[in-house]
């Protein structure tokens, strides 16, 4: 079967589809809707104990079992932004784009061994967010505040990238990302998201969750259906696309990858994965989680949400190969324009609608996440430390508010641009803090004042490296003389670990005191079995 010729299909209409924008509004708000009102049913109200009021609302009491954790982890890993950025990138560069397959392969195979491990000390000592668990081992409050900080950076602008999510759909509607319809329909949408997350904490991406991964799945088995008819089956798809990428203006677009470049994929690949596990918005649904044996069944079950993202991954070369043409700058409207040119405009917009819901999951996991942080590691430890927990929980409340707040006024004032790079900084940020977070507790010889020094000198080196490249995750190092593409966060992570090792050994030698952890233990001594993995 040859592929059917294919006319050039512009990514931005030249008006409003009021049918698809009609059909995404109605899918978009009825799962709006669920956010306010699904905790109404009695099931979902349980009593509060004295002093547990935060740990209710941002975490549902630890309850969640194996399903409902596994739609809310993957709905918060892979958010709308991932359903458009990565095709992008693939109709952009091609091969290259697939870095982030086994990307999020690695990512659960790291989390099979972590995730659970982590649950089990947050469980047993009460820890709401990492900076908990760094200020019980290091008895450190400046450390635990750098790790928070770190956190709440990463965190912030991606929740910005979810309203571009949103907006990519809208453009390809025929709403233009800078007029007012389209303002205002994010507006509408992060306002609904904000009275559910405040009423109800995590519970309301908890109750829409699986709304998003039903209709993610069942939008993208279309998709491939449908992309697979109209370029004439998968070969049809490969060649044309190829042929597609051949013709950029760029001259590197290529299937393959090319030459070079097997450094950088696979560091991009391996660092990405490190640093996502340290994501608050994946940590605080795993500690929601009730039990240990929920985190494992559901680490082994997000591979299925990785062969979600490999298939959408290929509609960037389907887009190639469809005739998409998008304006400078904005491969991330290739992947809704497809389904537009695929589908009839009621059609489009509903599936468009499905991809968007994945906005409201990953913003609402976000927000609070970076509000149980800043209520728990910041408010209470240095700005009010006598507050009671109630006050904890409300100003959790009200910061989760003010996280989407700052998330639409950033999208709707600044460039696109300027969140996706402040996302690409926070990736490489939040790696620096896995020497605290993970190794820290891992190991009990890193002392508490080395692993400061060395997350500040890894952010710092690592937005160097990044700002030196013109905003580029990828730096050339030189290896044996031959100068090879690296991960600047696995750079700057070399350098933070480097320290770490030099300078523990002086400050014991200085007699610097390391600290207690929380259940007395001198971290000096023998370390506590239950500090080991698997123990």
């Amino acid at each position: 079967m040859t592929a059917v010729p294919r006319s050039v299909v512009e990514a931005v209409p030249p008006g409003p589809d009021r049918a698809a924008l009609l059909a995404f509004a109605l899918v978009l708000g009825a799962a709006s809707l669920v956010t306010l009102v699904a905790h109404r049913r009695p099931v979902w109200r349980r009593s509060v104990a004295p002093g547990q009021e935060l740990v209710e609302w941002a975490l549902l009491g630890r309850s969640l079992g194996t399903v409902r954790t596994w739609f809310l982890l993957g709905g918060a890993i892979f958010t709308a932004y991932t359903f458009v950025a990565v095709p992008a990138l693939v109709y952009g560069v091609g091969g290259l784009g697939f870095f982030a397959v086994p990307y999020v392969v690695v990512v659960f195979q790291l989390g099979y061994v972590v995730l659970p491990w982590l649950w089990r000390l947050a469980r047993r000592h009460g820890w709401l967010t990492p900076a908990d668990a760094v200020r019980a081992r290091f008895d450190s409050p400046t450390l635990a505040l750098a790790v928070a900080v770190t956190g709440l950076l990463a965190t912030m602008p991606y929740v910005a990238l979810q309203l571009l999510g949103l907006s990519a759909a809208l453009t390809v509607m025929g709403l233009p990302a800078d007029s007012v319809a389209a303002d205002l329909a994010m507006a509408a949408t992060f306002t609904v998201l904000a009275v559910g997350t405040f009423r109800h904490g995590l519970g309301a991406p908890a109750a829409v969750a699986p709304v998003k991964g039903v209709l993610a799945f069942a939008a993208t088995a279309l998709l491939v259906v449908l992309g697979l008819r109209a370029t004439g089956g998968a070969a049809d798809l490969f060649r044309e696309s190829g042929s597609a990428l051949a013709g950029t203006p760029s001259g590197q677009g290529s299937l393959l990858l090319p030459d070079g470049l097997g450094s950088a994929y696979v560091s991009l690949a391996v660092g990405s994965a490190l640093a996502l596990v340290l994501y608050p918005h994946v940590l605080t649904p795993t500690f929601a989680a009730r039990s240990e044996g929920v985190v494992r069944r559901v680490s082994i079950g997000l591979l299925g949400w990785t062969a979600l993202l490999a298939v959408l991954a290929l509609g960037g070369l389907a887009a190639r190969a469809d005739g998409i043409r998008v304006p400078p700058g904005h491969a991330e409207l290739a992947l809704p324009a497809l389904v537009r040119d695929l589908l009839p405009s009621g059609a489009s917009g509903a599936v468009l609608g499905a991809f968007g819901i994945g906005a409201l999951v990953p913003a609402a996991v976000m927000s609070v996440a970076a509000a149980t942080t800043f209520a728990n590691n910041v408010y209470l430890e240095y700005l009010n430390p006598t507050a009671l927990p109630e006050q904890v929980a409300r100003v959790a409340r009200w910061v989760s508010v003010l996280v989407k707040v700052g998330a639409l006024a950033f999208v709707v004032g600044l460039r696109a641009q300027d969140a996706i790079t402040l996302q690409l900084l926070g990736g490489v940020w939040i790696l620096q803090t896995l020497p605290a977070v993970v190794l820290g507790l891992l190991l009990r010889r890193p002392h508490r004042y080395a692993l400061l020094a060395g997350l500040v000198a890894g952010v710092a080196v690592g937005t160097w490296l990044v700002a030196a490249q013109g905003f580029v995750a990828v730096t050339r190092v030189d290896v044996g003389g031959t100068t090879v593409g690296v991960y600047a966060g696995l750079v700057a992570l070399a350098v933070n670990l480097g320290l770490v090792a030099a300078l523990t050994p002086l400050l014991d030698r200085a007699g610097v005191a390391r600290g207690l952890d929380s259940t007395g233990t001198g971290i000096d001594g023998k370390i506590a079995s239950e500090w080991e993995v698997g123990a």
